[in-house]
């Protein structure tokens, strides 16, 4: 394997988990002058199972995203604006790590088993340049910036 093709085995996708999360978001963004909004009627919309769903708003809460109301006209809300819930902080709640190899990440650092010299490694310069551009990307957009291409 060479160039890209070395690349690509190594990139990572986000989990059906933060894309499902991304989703509900999206969803909760653009009702939220509407208040709370039930779990089924986001599950409906994005064919989502609910108890999947449900574990993940619970996460998101959890995190400070997202509050919740019980009873009658209960549901979940946003608790933030769109412009200050960041991509990035998403997928590391979610799926864990951004950078795709463990010896350039910045929160979760592991070095490579199979690495000799990690200062003469590559892979890991490159990979290092890669972490940065997406983290780059990732922490400078946010939800808003989806909900405006929707």
């Amino acid at each position: 394997m060479g160039g890209f093709q070395e690349l690509f085995y190594f990139c990572k996708m986000l989990s059906k988990k933060t894309k499902y999360a991304f989703h509900a978001l999206t969803y909760l963004g653009k009702h939220k002058e509407d208040g709370s909004v039930l779990i089924q009627d986001i599950a409906a919309e994005h064919g989502i199972s609910h108890k999947f769903l449900e574990n993940i708003l619970l996460e998101l809460k959890k995190a400070g995203f997202l509050g919740s109301k019980k009873g009658k006209g209960g549901g979940y809300y946003l608790i933030k604006e769109p412009k200050d819930i960041p991509l990035s902080r998403i997928i590391r709640l979610l799926d864990g790590p951004i950078a795709l190899l463990p010896c350039v990440s910045l929160n979760y650092y592991e070095a490579c088993e199979e690495c000799r010299d990690q200062e003469k490694c590559g892979l890991n310069q490159v990979m290092i340049q890669v972490r940065d551009e997406t983290l780059n990307i990732l922490e400078n957009k946010t939800l808003a910036d989806i909900l405006d291409k929707e």
